[in-house]
């Protein structure tokens, strides 16, 4: 399968602050059972996803372009291009954008 033309959507994530524009890559059913969520999302400045966890899935960030900050369960660092964030099943974690430059990233949710 080749899908073009993904449209983009904006929303809230997990109770964050600002509007995060983001695109499903896959959608749920097309995990086969294995997970439920692969997006690609820009935050913009002052924007972030919220504090949140996941029971019996775990989610990885892989930052594209920019800077922020992650928080999780070992503790908060900056995030930048070629950063992974690995977020096991129900540690909380957080994805600020901190700068003045969009934070792009792929966020992927698998069932653990």
């Amino acid at each position: 399968m080749i899908r073009r033309d993904i449209a983009w959507g904006e929303g809230v994530l997990a109770n964050g602050k600002g509007l995060a524009v983001n695109r499903e890559i896959l959608l749920p059913e097309e995990f086969c059972g294995k997970g439920r969520l692969f997006k690609h999302i820009v935050l913009q400045p002052g924007c972030s996803v919220g504090a949140h966890k996941h029971e019996g899935e775990f989610e990885v960030y892989y930052i594209l372009k920019g800077e922020g900050s992650g928080r999780e369960h070992c503790g908060t660092a900056s995030v930048r291009v070629g950063v992974m964030i690995y977020c096991p099943s129900c540690a909380m974690h957080v994805i600020d954008k901190t700068d003045t430059e969009d934070l792009e990233f792929i966020a992927v949710i698998v069932f653990s």
